[in-house]
């Protein structure tokens, strides 16, 4: 049987995070992805919009794995609360 290893608040706070995280971010590399006015309107924003909105969604990819390894330790919270399992934490 698989234990959880992080508590229930930590891995509920980082399932709600990571999805926002992954919304904020798409929004912010697909702007960039669209050379957005809004984003390189300036002088000092960067030459190369493509690699920055590449470096964006790896950082939405990460999220996405943090979202999947909370979820599922949320879910083994869950499934021993069912059980009559005694919280700790």
């Amino acid at each position: 049987m698989v234990k959880p290893v992080v508590s229930a608040m930590n891995a509920w706070t980082c399932v709600v995070l990571s999805v926002f995280a992954m919304i904020i971010l798409s929004v912010i590399g697909a702007l960039f992805k669209s050379k957005s006015h809004m984003m390189l309107g300036t002088d000092e924003d960067p030459e190369d919009s493509g690699a920055v909105a590449g470096a964006v969604f790896g950082a939405v990819v990460i999220y996405a794995g943090f979202f999947v390894f909370c979820g599922f330790q949320a879910l083994l919270h869950m499934r021993e609360s069912r059980r009559g399992a005694i919280s700790l934490s």
